[in-house]
């Protein structure tokens, strides 16, 4: 069996919809009416980008963070360091390879806030998001698949 693509040789559009669920219903009872949908493609279209601000960014919170990601970094490296290690002396080396990971990440954590000097003093999370989607099919299948939606009746 071959790779599935994501492209078609001729690909024309069915309809355009301007929510995903909308798009995922229409080619739904496109399959449900047997039609051949690995000939179909949804395209998400009209891209933005979309950044939602979670949280001020202050300097006891740099540290925080960046202390818990150092003991993360720390533990790992101690865990692997007490693979090495003798039996009593594991614990040790992870006790301390998280103390250690912890101070550097709260030290390099605030090294690139300083950095910054404050043109960035806010968490955020982004995400690249379609503000319509395009139903499209073979170029031979179009009038079918478009027949097909029609007779839907919605």
């Amino acid at each position: 069996m071959g790779r599935p693509t994501l492209d078609l040789d001729y690909p024309k559009s069915i309809g355009v919809y301007d929510r995903y669920d909308q798009a995922q219903e229409a080619v739904d009872y496109l399959s449900d009416q047997e039609f051949p949908v690995q000939q179909v493609l949804i395209v998400g279209t009209d891209l933005k980008q979309v950044e939602r601000v979670t949280g001020r960014l202050t300097t006891p919170r740099v540290a925080l963070g960046g202390a818990l990601s150092g003991v993360w970094l720390g533990l790992f490296v101690g865990l692997i360091f007490a693979l090495f290690a003798e039996a009593g002396d594991a614990l040790l080396t992870i006790g301390w390879t998280a103390l250690f990971g912890a101070v550097f990440g709260l030290v390099w954590g605030l090294i690139g806030y300083a950095f910054t000097r404050g043109r960035r003093d806010f968490t955020s999370v982004t995400q690249v998001v379609a503000t319509r989607y395009e139903v499209l099919t073979e170029h031979k299948l179009v009038e079918q698949a478009r027949d097909l939606l029609d007779s839907r009746g919605v």
